[in-house]
């Protein structure tokens, strides 16, 4: 998630590219979009990175322990199978 330093940062620029006439509304303007940005992208359920690498880390695991064991499935049945 993007940390507040971030979500300003964003709203400044974003302020700072309106046509001239609108600039003198800057302030309010860059509030109004920093509080707009901050609604939206709670509600998108963002994940950090670290949590996104652990999580991808786990599934990788998780996946080679599952081909180990599908593999081991296998010599089993064949194993049954020459039984």
């Amino acid at each position: 998630m993007l940390d507040a330093k971030q979500l300003d940062d964003l709203a400044r620029r974003l302020t700072q590219a309106l046509p001239k006439g609108l600039q003198a509304l800057q302030e309010d303007a860059q509030r109004s979009l920093r509080a707009t940005l901050e609604l939206g992208l709670t509600q998108l359920n963002l994940v950090t990175r670290e949590e996104f690498d652990v999580q991808a880390a786990v599934l990788a695991r998780s996946r080679s322990r599952l081909e180990q064991l599908e593999a081991r499935v296998l010599e089993l049945e064949a194993r049954l199978a020459r039984q």
